[in-house]
């Protein structure tokens, strides 16, 4: 799995990028057959003027369609967190989706007549 990571509110740290890495590792790697790659965008909703928001943005592209989660936090690794948890869970959704059979399109009645 490629994992991009972007930023443009701030500079990304060793620490930011391995974290970031490390986190996607653990919440996507059963997935890795199915997603082309990830692409992670971190910034500061606030920009310039400071404050404590800061945002996680994750885009994973898959075969069906690709999946964005968004997660804002006063902390980045807590926003990281929970933006990588929520992504594994919405992509599961949809692997579980694909795997469903289809429902019949018609049905035989056989009652009496």
């Amino acid at each position: 799995m490629q994992v991009e990571i972007r930023s443009k509110d701030f500079p990304i740290t060793p620490g930011i990028r391995s974290y970031t890495e490390r986190r996607l590792g653990f919440a996507l790697d059963r997935f890795a057959g199915r997603i082309q790659r990830a692409q992670v965008y971190v910034g500061d909703v606030n920009g310039p003027k400071g404050g404590r928001d800061k945002l996680c943005r994750i885009v994973v592209s898959v075969a069906s369609a690709p999946a964005v989660v968004e997660e804002v936090r006063p902390d980045l690794y807590r926003a990281i967190d929970r933006a990588a948890s929520r992504a594994a869970r919405k992509i599961a959704r949809e692997v579980g989706r694909a795997n469903r059979p289809a429902p019949p399109r018609f049905f035989i009645y056989q009652g009496v007549a």
